[in-house]
């Protein structure tokens, strides 16, 4: 009954899509996989002007990384009063541990719904993802004992996992060629959008003359479940991706999903006589001994790419922003309801990178703004480690090196998450980018939490800096993999930027 369920809902999404001035279109029951067609669908996507069509898209499916932004400050900013007997009473090795689990369960999580989607397509996976993530994070605010809280924080990264490859996939693919590097950046950069929201509810949640601490951190936690809940209903109206629909055997409801999203714009929009048109042959699936030559034989330079950059944005910002509480209450004496405050300007400066350099990723290249990116956030956290190392800064002057640091750090690590689901054939779309944020989060994501943990109860700013410079160390080596390997892959087509392996021609 699931898997009956599963198979028919897209159908039924895409033929309340189909409506058009002649009545509706309708769905086949299905295609011969292996059958050859020819198709002007992924022209026709490209060719939209950009409206409130992909504004919906771009707001429904990219308030999830401000889910995840939410998710990860309120951890860090909760760090202090998690560690207070009247919570759960925390060691600063558990609240280390606390943040790799949710790393772990993303890593998980983003590897098995990756195979989904790519499998069951990608609105199933989004609608399934968030409703995991909604019901993990409610729990984590009913966590009872480190053992539990740990337990909760591993379902909600594993539910967050899932949606990065899920939205990702998405989005590249319904978004038009021109505008994609800036549309990924602006959702991915979103991320802060969150954080910021997470540390200024911590502020409210943990003054003790609003609301008892004790309680307050649960119900920050059932905050994240609410925005949800609300995220799941807007879904509801974003139609599976055409793209995937035609080369998985239904190439009249993918056609039937894009005349009705044509039926938004001017008549104009929907004309299909200039359109390119390609043959593929329809597949149900793809076998993942085709997506590991794929990734390792056809593409292995783009594969140390997407690695290189995926690994050290992880370590990069992982190890420093899910301990960033620790170090303002450990070196700093920051009172934990107060942590908040220092936050929301880190925060902002995050959000504003990816605004304000978005279009240069368009304009001037991938492989340019990539390696700049990367090399200057490097840079910047190697004076500032220097700096922190010698006890020149105060709470204060830590939080503006921070924001400029992670000003150009946010742009870099929204440019990974571009590139990986942007250099890889369809059908292996969802799984590659699982796989990257798999290999880079449990490399550079796990590790740096746990790292720097002990390096902070060490008690020694020396330790805590030789952390620092690692992560800066990483982002110089991506620079120049970018450099020499990257893919200018600005304003072309998803299929010409990689082949489709269904394409016949």
């Amino acid at each position: 009954m699931v898997s009956y369920a599963l198979d028919v809902f897209p159908r039924f999404i895409a033929r309340n899509w189909a409506a058009d001035g002649a009545g509706t279109v309708g769905v086949q029951a299905g295609a011969q996989s292996g059958g050859i067609i020819e198709t002007d669908i992924p022209a026709r996507l490209d060719a939209l002007p950009f409206g409130r069509f992909h504004l919906l898209v771009i707001t429904a499916l990219g308030i999830t990384w401000i889910l995840d932004g939410l998710e990860v400050t309120l951890a860090g900013a909760l760090a202090g009063q998690l560690k207070e007997s009247s919570a759960l009473g925390l060691s600063n090795t558990q609240v280390g541990l606390a943040g790799s689990s949710y790393l772990c369960g993303a890593v998980i999580g983003a590897l098995f719904f990756g195979w989904l989607t790519d499998r069951l397509g990608r609105k199933k996976l989004f609608m399934i993802t968030v409703t995991v993530y909604l019901l993990a994070t409610a729990a984590t605010g009913l966590s009872w004992d480190a053992a539990s809280f740990m337990l909760f924080r591993f379902l909600t990264g594993a539910g967050i996992g899932g949606e990065y490859t899920a939205i990702n996939s998405t989005i590249q693919e319904l978004i038009p060629a021109r505008f994609r590097g800036w549309t990924d950046l602006l959702i991915n950069g979103s991320f802060w959008i969150g954080a910021a929201m997470g540390a200024g509810g911590s502020l409210v949640l943990l003054d003790p003359a609003v609301i008892d601490p004790a309680i307050g951190w649960r119900v920050a936690f059932l905050i994240g479940a609410t925005l949800g809940l609300v995220i799941l209903l807007m879904r509801f109206w974003i139609p599976e991706s055409p793209r995937w629909l035609v080369t998985h055997g239904l190439p009249q409801a993918a056609d039937a999903v894009l005349r009705g999203i044509e039926a938004q714009f001017a008549p104009a929009a929907s004309s299909r006589t200039a359109f390119a048109r390609v043959r593929l042959r329809m597949r149900d699936h793809t076998p993942l001994i085709e997506v590991a030559r794929t990734l390792f034989k056809t593409y292995r330079q783009r594969t140390l790419v997407g690695l290189s950059l995926m690994t050290a944005q992880a370590f990069f910002y992982n190890a420093i922003f899910f301990t960033y509480a620790l170090i303002l209450t450990d070196f700093y004496r920051i009172p934990a309801d107060r942590v908040g405050w220092y936050i929301l300007p880190f925060a902002a400066g995050n959000v504003l990178g990816p605004i304000l350099l978005g279009r240069l990723f368009d304009t001037l290249g991938r492989r340019v703004m990539i390696g700049a990116t990367y090399a200057l956030s490097g840079i910047l956290l190697a004076v500032t480690a220097d700096l922190f190392a010698r006890d020149l800064l105060t709470a204060q002057t830590l939080t503006v090196a921070w924001m400029i640091v992670f000003f150009f750090a946010s742009a870099a690590a929204s440019s990974a998450y571009l590139t990986v689901s942007e250099i890889f054939p369809l059908e292996i779309r969802a799984l590659a980018i699982a796989f990257f944020y798999a290999i880079g989060t449990a490399i550079g994501g796990i590790a740096g939490p746990l790292l720097f943990g002990v390096l902070i109860n060490s008690g020694s700013r020396f330790d805590v800096a030789v952390g620092y410079c690692i992560g800066a160390a990483l982002m110089l080596a991506a620079a120049v993999v970018e450099a020499l390997c990257g893919v200018a892959a600005e304003r072309q087509p998803l299929e010409t930027v990689a082949r489709p392996l269904a394409f016949v021609d």
